[in-house]
């Protein structure tokens, strides 16, 4: 297990860890949690030996094997699929041990080599790497590319499969989500699941910590605070303590208060002195509770819009896409014909490389409209939150350089300068979003990740949008800033357009969802469940496929047919074979073709309806025995009788049971649903 008693932790001259202490047993996932620079990448540095406690105890089993995402980005022309593969260190191992044996000729030492060779499992090594690749996103044909030739952001990806490669007994996650997008975060989350080892993982997303972890470690003024359950659980006791600790604290004041006001009244009476003097005495021995003075709390509103078009857009036989600066067009998207209305919360789901940031930046005005019309409400102002913040932001300039200019440009602040706008008033703007003193004169260059979001959404709340057009917003937000903008984003009277990975705030915002897929848009006819559901079957089927293409023979490379993104068909060769028959029959006209594929859905709809129940009922059966777990396992953490430990570890056994089974049931009626679905889409 890893253990810290007393421990202090330095850096520099600030105190990371003041005498905290906190116990970690094997096969335990830990959720790390606090403010940004509480001190969780501090303790990581403790844990990998790239920092040592200042003083106290900290231990930790030096047999363990230690696995992390490396940070720096790789620069090699070597193809994905060996870069995965050299993240397993006990095949690396292996593979040296047999080089050394052949060069030496003693054939007992190569025995042993190749014995040790096949035991690091060399012979699936390549479909064991490909797998977690096409977990995290990347295509079959991708699979041998060259390293350098993936952007940033897929390269962080390659290191973290790298890192889930290597076999390990402690793994370490430093926000691991930034660079997914949700079906590789599906993805991840299951895997996670099965980890053996000990998981240590910092996070701001909510839903993914919950999924995954069942202990949080808080970090809070160098103090370490273990809570027993995942991050929601974690909030719910914390609150109960910071309301016990209140009242305590209030309890605590009244008393002082009171003895206070007898000293003062007595003191200089003779009589009573030697009564006042001991309650001098009892206010000294008084052990102070502090307050529990809650987080910084960070919020924020858009101001209300001065008109809402309806509808805001229209779309008609629309293509999205990219342009060359030779003038060639390349098609993503493709005959989108949808209209979207004054005060709709729009969800946008898809694979990666569907399309989803192409389409919003096309609506931002950001790429050009390669075909069909895109018409705009008359009035209709957007506000555009782009997934890489410096495309809207200057590295060189300062924040409130950045105001000033907007300030300038839009038509607003041109009446309210008129008006006699001061720079006074752009810094007290910038105050709202904790931009204040010196940091409204620094390079944004030089801001941290969460501060230049926080800039963008100060910049997007001054041009009163009625239009918000958001691409993975909380890339670099805490949890504390994510719920403010869900917050704000609740409140906002306008039309919001929302790409993201982060479960809660597309829970907590959208009402409906569409879907980019297969070079088109159309609504999703389900809820994020169902759609988290669809996307775990698809990586499943996709991880198989390349198995056993991989046993089979050849592995998968580019001269292989590609998956398709987002099908529910078991292997890529299927799939491009129904893609294929599709292609070649006659297409019907536009609208006999919508006629058609209305009523297949309506045939489809009434035949999934029982098994659709079904699986309902099973899913409140699920969450009523894990409700109970839950529930026995925070029993069972605490003080029980031999009886009370009897009963509850007796009746946990038969919770599992149960829970086992149901959730084989939901899976055949989900495997069912899942073949209906597909017999319907050939």
């Amino acid at each position: 297990m890893i253990t810290l008693r007393d421990v202090t932790l330095r850096r520099g001259t600030k105190v990371v860890l003041d005498r905290a202490s906190a116990t970690l047993n094997p096969g335990e996932k830990v959720g790390l949690v606090g403010r940004n620079g509480a001190g969780k990448s501090s303790l990581f540095a403790l844990l990998q030996g790239h920092l040592h406690e200042d003083s106290g105890d900290f231990q930790w089993p030096r047999h363990w094997r230690l696995a992390q995402v490396a940070q720096d980005m790789p620069e090699t022309g070597q193809a994905a699929t060996g870069f995965v593969i050299d993240g397993d260190t006990r095949l690396q191992h292996a593979q040296q041990q047999v080089h050394a044996a052949e060069a030496s000729g003693d054939g007992v030492a190569m025995a042993h080599a190749y014995t040790a060779l096949h035991d690091a499992g060399a012979h699936d090594a390549p479909a064991r790497a490909q797998a977690l690749l096409l977990g995290l996103g990347f295509q079959a044909h991708e699979l041998e590319r060259a390293v350098n030739s993936f952007s940033g952001g897929w390269r962080m990806r390659l290191q973290l499969a790298r890192a889930l490669m290597c076999p390990s007994d402690l793994l370490l996650l430093d926000e691991p989500t930034n660079h997914l997008d949700l079906d590789a975060l599906v993805w991840l989350e299951s895997w996670l699941k099965r980890y053996e080892g000990t998981l240590l993982v910092i996070s701001h997303d909510r839903e993914f910590l919950d999924a995954v972890t069942q202990v949080t470690l808080h970090i809070d003024h160098g103090k370490l605070t273990r809570y027993g359950g995942n991050y929601s659980r974690f909030e719910d006791m914390r609150a109960e303590q910071i309301s016990q600790q209140q009242a305590a604290y209030a309890r605590q004041q009244d008393k002082i208060a009171h003895l206070q006001r007898f000293i003062d009244r007595f003191k200089a009476k003779a009589t009573k002195a030697k009564q006042a003097q001991s309650r001098v005495k009892a206010l000294e021995r008084m052990e102070k509770i502090a307050p529990m003075l809650a987080e910084a709390e960070f919020s924020f509103t858009f101001d209300e819009p001065g008109q809402l078009p309806n509808p805001m857009l229209n779309l008609r036989d629309a293509r999205f896409g990219y342009r060359s600066e030779a003038g060639a067009n390349t098609v993503i998207v493709q005959d989108v014909t949808r209209s979207v209305q004054a005060g709709q919360r729009l969800g946008i789901l898809g694979a990666n490389g569907q399309g989803k940031s192409t389409f919003v930046k096309t609506v931002a005005r950001t790429l050009p409209l390669l075909g069909g019309t895109l018409t705009e409400g008359k009035g209709l102002r957007i506000g555009y939150f782009a997934q890489q913040e410096l495309d809207v932001l200057r590295p060189d300039d300062t924040p409130l350089a950045h105001m000033i200019r907007l300030a300038r440009e839009t038509e607003a602040a041109a009446a309210l300068v008129g008006q006699g706008l001061r720079e006074q008033d752009l810094r007290n703007f910038l105050g709202r979003f904790q931009f204040s003193g010196d940091m409204v004169q620094q390079a944004v260059g030089t801001l941290s990740g969460g501060e230049k979001a926080r800039l963008v959404l100060c910049m997007i709340v001054w041009q009163r949008p009625n239009l918000l057009l958001l691409d993975e917003p909380t890339n670099h937000l805490d949890l504390a800033t994510r719920e403010a903008l869900a917050v704000a984003l609740n409140e906002f009277e306008g039309t919001v357009m929302l790409v993201s990975h982060d479960r809660a705030l597309l829970r907590s915002v959208c009402d409906e969802f569409w879907l980019v897929s297969h070079g088109g848009i159309a609504p999703f006819d389900g809820d994020l469940d169902d759609y988290q559901r669809y996307l775990i079957d698809v990586a499943k089927q996709k991880r198989e496929a390349a198995q056993a293409q991989a046993q089979a023979g050849p592995r998968l490379g580019a001269e292989n047919p590609p998956f398709a993104t987002g099908t529910s068909g078991s292997a890529a060769p299927a799939a491009q074979a129904a893609q294929a028959a599709s292609t070649d029959s006659p297409r019907l006209p536009p609208g006999e073709q919508r006629k058609l594929q209305a009523q297949r859905r309506q045939q489809l709809a009434e035949q999934l309806k029982p098994h659709k129940k079904q699986r309902e009922k099973l899913e409140q059966q699920l969450q009523a025995l894990q409700a109970e777990q839950a529930e026995l396992h925070a029993r069972l953490q605490g003080q029980l009788t031999a009886v009370a430990l009897a009963d509850a570890s007796k009746r946990l056994k038969a919770v599992e049971d149960a829970l086992a089974a149901t959730e084989e049931d939901w899976l055949d009626v989900a495997t069912l649903i899942e073949d209906l679905q597909n017999a319907a889409a050939v």
